[in-house]
């Protein structure tokens, strides 16, 4: 009898940290797979955001030393991505099922500009095809970064589009690091252009033009 009483305890306890493990695996594998709503999930979003303002501030700085500079100037940087250019974890950060990257100037009178700024604002975000990005609120997609550089024009976007969509660039044409060429041409109207070949951004800012 004591034996058996010994087996049924042995046997009790192997069931109950069985089932202790087997909910560990359970939310292991929820974590991992980025389940909506999970942690992992979560902090896949916040590492997207942060890498956003990385891009954004580049792509902003760049802008301000070219204004500050004056008619002519010409500045080269790099901004460098990651997540951004992974079309899988956009879609588990924000439960997008077309997730697209945007890289805009916004301009004056936009929606997206935020309060107090008429113009010249640089956006990098993420947003479901045929919508707009979030720019605040705890569902905050994308990153908006101030410039000095008074742009009252029409928002000019570079949106790279998923693998499902026949529209171009796509997320998978995004370099992990990007040339960023902003310079002052009198001459030329306000533009931002990708090079798709060369993995290069061309922006082109003109105070007035």
């Amino acid at each position: 009898m004591p034996a058996r009483k010994k087996r049924g305890q042995i046997s009790l306890e192997f069931m109950l940290v069985f089932g202790i493990m087997l909910l560990m695996l359970v939310y292991s594998i929820n974590n991992a797979s980025f389940k909506s709503g999970s942690s992992s999930a979560q902090t896949l979003q916040l590492q997207v955001l942060l890498e956003e303002k990385g891009v954004a501030n580049v792509i902003a700085g760049a802008i301000d030393q070219v204004y500050s500079q004056g008619p002519g100037s010409k500045v080269t940087v790099y901004a460098h991505f990651d997540l951004l250019r992974n079309e899988y974890y956009l879609k588990k950060a924000f439960g997008y099922s077309l997730p697209v990257v945007n890289i805009t100037l916004l301009g004056g009178g936009s929606p997206l500009l935020p309060a107090g700024s008429t113009g010249g604002v640089v956006l990098v975000g993420v947003n479901q095809v045929n919508s707009t990005p979030v720019v605040a609120g705890t569902n905050k997609t994308a990153v908006e970064v101030r410039t000095f550089y008074p742009y009252n024009g029409t928002s000019m976007s570079l949106v790279f589009y998923p693998a499902e969509v026949s529209s171009t660039p796509h997320i998978s044409d995004i370099p992990p690091t990007m040339k960023v060429v902003v310079q002052w041409n009198p001459d030329q109207a306000p533009s931002l252009v990708f090079n798709s070949t060369t993995g290069t951004l061309y922006i082109n800012i003109n105070p007035g033009g």
